[in-house]
């Protein structure tokens, strides 16, 4: 009668070990493999992919812009469109052009606020190019800026950075080129940064040992 009791304990004794080694926080982020190259190896690199028609991407925007007040000055943060569709890639236009014209902090916003609230489309040119004028740009620097050569090298490159990341929907944060955060996972927009802050604080420990 002892050996099943002890036997019993053991398999329970395992079951615990498992449990106690295997961290809660692992299963709020999925792991890259392999872990993809970083823009600035000096910093701790934070990839955020958004679309503007997604109205998730909309209310994790606030969040997002709270947020970067408090990241540390080594963490450097990228919007990425992510590109899943030809009306995707109009938006994604659209913010490529807005970084090329220097304006992007500008229209980040009022380019949310005009697809989300203002139900505007925003996919040609020249509804792009009224949108632009709106925000003060002249139709010749927009236009020049639209169909210029970094704009159409930016498009080429985003076209394949969701799958590089293994990105599937948006938001999602991508955390040094190794963790992938979203809200399937995560469950909640606040959560995401929070796990995102853990990430970076581990980081940024692993390079001061």
């Amino acid at each position: 009668m002892k050996k099943p009791v002890f036997a019993l304990f053991l398999a329970l004794a395992f079951v615990m070990l498992t449990v106690s080694v295997s961290p809660a926080a692992a299963e709020e982020y999925e792991t890259l493999t392999p872990p993809q190259p970083t823009q600035d190896a000096s910093k701790i690199e934070v990839i955020e992919f958004f679309w503007y028609g997604c109205p998730h991407c909309y209310a994790f925007e606030p969040l997002v812009r709270d947020w970067l007040k408090t990241l540390p000055a080594h963490v450097q943060f990228i919007r990425q469109p992510a590109i899943f569709s030809e009306v995707w890639g109009k938006h994604a236009k659209a913010f490529f052009t807005a970084e090329a014209l220097g304006i992007l902090d500008k229209v980040h916003d009022a380019l949310f606020d005009a697809i989300q609230n203002q139900h505007r489309k925003l996919l040609t040119e020249e509804d792009l190019g009224k949108f632009f004028a709106e925000h003060g740009v002249k139709e010749e620097d927009f236009r020049n800026a639209y169909r210029s050569f970094l704009v159409d090298t930016r498009m080429r490159q985003a076209e394949g950075m969701a799958a590089r990341y293994g990105v599937t929907g948006v938001p999602a944060l991508v955390v040094n080129g190794k963790y992938k955060i979203n809200t399937t996972l995560a469950k909640t927009h606040e959560n995401m940064l929070k796990i995102a802050d853990r990430l970076i604080q581990q980081e940024t420990a692993a390079r001061s040992q």
